[in-house]
């Protein structure tokens, strides 16, 4: 999957076109991107992250036996609130009208990969909503199971597709 996003991020800059960081003015100092003059346009972003864990924290997951309550639940619902809240989070995200918030957890062999799909109709895209989303659902989950296991490792957390607005599908 990394590969298949590196060349779409790749195939997404235009030949002979330098990266400008739209954050940053002529002066060095960091700003706030004004996207008044853009167009309104459904924009979607999906991320994916995992997270790894021992044997016992699984089986106490996979059984109902986590004595602070239901992880996956809790990563759900964490993942919800934080694309909501993440222009509180990030100094320079708009506040954008999410019109839709779809997250999955799908079991692995060593623990769980998360997915974060968000939709606005708005002037700018989703992409920080969707990775806040599926970072958050991570760090919700280690928050449940910590005390079994304080080794888990979260990761791969990545945006896997977009779509809408000028820069297109990535």
């Amino acid at each position: 999957m990394a590969s298949s996003s590196m060349a779409g991020r790749q195939e997404g800059r235009k030949a002979g076109r330098a990266a400008t960081l739209s954050h940053v003015d002529a002066r060095g100092r960091v700003k706030m991107v004004d996207v008044g003059d853009k167009p309104v346009t459904n924009r979607e972003a999906v991320a994916r992250g995992t997270i790894t864990m021992s044997r016992e924290a699984l089986r106490l997951i996979r059984t109902g036996a986590v004595k602070k309550g239901d992880p996956l639940l809790t990563a759900r619902l964490a993942r919800i609130v934080a694309a909501k809240q993440t222009s509180s989070l990030i100094p320079l995200c708009h506040p954008l009208p999410l019109s839709s918030i779809n997250v999955e957890l799908t079991p692995r062999a060593r623990g769980y990969e998360i997915e974060a799909r968000v939709r606005t109709t708005s002037q700018t895209g989703v992409e920080m909503e969707a990775l806040t989303a599926a970072s958050i659902g991570l760090l919700a989950i280690y928050d449940m199971v910590k005390a079994v296991d304080r080794g888990m490792v979260l990761g791969d957390v990545r945006l896997e597709e977009k779509s809408g607005g000028k820069s297109g599908a990535f």
